[in-house]
């Protein structure tokens, strides 16, 4: 009896071919764009947990890989987001100080 393993989730399209190469039976659908959106933003999240976790230079290219799905998707472009990331910064700071906020205390 054959056995299978269950996904549920988007992969890179080049991932049944792999599979196939496998001699493995890749079953998948194409996602309409609501469930594509979704899944995009499922997808941001794994990629995220799995560079928290391993701290793997590959997995946050992973995560420059969906964010430009994602911008595609979005009819956006990497110039733009870098333009928001500007402004933000100019705004709010970077992150080179490391600052850890602990708590606000209120004025009495």
């Amino acid at each position: 009896m054959p056995t299978s393993t269950t996904y549920d989730k988007l992969v890179r399209d080049r991932i049944p071919e792999i599979i196939d190469a496998n001699d493995e039976r890749p079953v998948t659908h194409v996602a309409d764009d609501t469930e594509y959106e979704r899944r995009l933003r499922e997808k941001l999240l794994e990629e995220a947990t799995e560079f928290e976790e391993s701290g793997d230079l590959e997995e946050l290219a992973d995560v420059l890989e969906v964010i430009d799905a994602m911008l595609a998707f979005e009819g956006g472009s990497r110039a733009e987001l870098d333009e928001l990331r500007r402004e933000k910064r100019e705004d709010r700071g970077g992150f080179e100080e490391r600052i850890v906020l602990e708590q606000v205390e209120q004025a009495e």
